[in-house]
């Protein structure tokens, strides 16, 4: 299964969401948005054009951090552990 954390470094989200799937000893691809334009574009496409981001949208927030695991999208990581078939 082919995950892909897009995140901020400074988001203060980041931090809790990371820890959270290292207890889960999750791997993923870590995709740093401000590390380079190419991360960004990357990001961007993503929340244009997945459903997931759409209430965050709304409220004026970015989505971030954000786990990708193949079509499915998280914003929060109980949704993963859900998703992982973990309690919470």
């Amino acid at each position: 299964m082919t995950a892909t954390l897009f995140f901020v470094t400074e988001c203060p989200d980041t931090a809790p969401f990371v820890a959270g799937l290292k207890e889960l000893a999750f791997d993923y691809e870590a995709v740093e948005i401000t590390a380079n334009l190419a991360n960004f574009k990357r990001f961007i496409r993503l929340r244009d054009q997945h459903p997931a981001f759409q209430q965050a949208k709304e409220n004026g927030y970015v989505g971030m951090p954000a786990l990708q695991i193949g079509e499915e999208v998280f914003l929060d990581l109980s949704e993963v552990k859900d998703f992982l078939g973990h309690s919470s």
